[in-house]
């Protein structure tokens, strides 16, 4: 290849190209050149994207440079253009944004009520059991939900290593462990104080605490340490 024309996303090997590097990597391992290869999805005759996107941090100073940057002097770079100026722009609001949030204006989660008004809605009308997690910060501010398991739910089926595991990654202060009952009726079975009794125990020698167990049915809610509260 004549090394005037430079390398394109598609001579560089499948593994180490930038979309496929984010989707079995995370978005943390790509620099910013490649960051921005992935918005501008193509290059242009003789230059890749990766190479674009190294023009642009260059031409502007880096991300905040190019995050001042106006849509037209973003135009007037070779390779970009209306729509590329577009999504970069659209790109750096959203990060901005996102950017303004403190962990204030996340959800607090003090009772089961709140945990209903988290989830309720979307878990209630579930036809199969699923096990969601909710993480939250030190404050108990809501960090995120994950749902991890779908069918029988049992202390056999479910796996504490995969519970903590959201934790750990996300670094949660704490867990609230939520699962519906199809039927409506959320009064929890033998199998539910099973499994919170198992994976109260793990969170104490974990030290990342289960602050609940909430069954969400159709007809309601049932906070399990609210009527047995000895497993705590």
């Amino acid at each position: 290849m004549d090394n005037n024309e430079g390398y394109r996303i598609k001579d560089i090997e499948e593994s180490q190209r930038p979309r496929e590097r984010l989707e079995k990597q995370g978005a943390g391992v790509l620099n910013d050149a490649e960051l921005l290869a992935i918005l501008l999805r193509v290059g242009m005759k003789g230059s890749s994207a990766v190479q674009i996107g190294q023009k642009l941090l260059f031409q502007f100073g880096g991300l905040p440079g190019l995050r001042k940057a106006t849509f037209t002097e973003l135009c007037n770079i070779d390779g970009v253009g209306q729509a590329k100026a577009a999504q970069i722009k659209a790109a750096i609001e959203l990060g901005l944004r996102i950017s303004r949030f403190t962990p204030e204006d996340r959800p607090l989660i003090t009772s089961p009520q709140d945990v209903a008004n988290l989830v309720q809605y979307k878990m209630a009308g579930l036809e199969q059991e699923e096990l969601w997690v909710i993480l939250l910060d030190s404050r108990n501010h809501h960090i995120r939900t994950e749902q991890l398991y779908r069918g029988s739910l049992n202390s056999s089926s479910v796996r504490p290593a995969e519970i903590y595991k959201s934790g750990i990654r996300h670094n949660a202060a704490s867990l609230i462990i939520v699962h519906n009952h199809p039927s409506g009726d959320p009064s929890p079975s033998p199998e539910d104080i099973n499994l919170t009794r198992m994976l109260v125990e793990t969170g104490q020698v974990l030290e990342m605490p289960i602050l609940d167990h909430v069954v969400v049915g159709a007809k309601g809610i049932t906070s399990i340490k609210s009527i047995h509260p000895d497993l705590w």
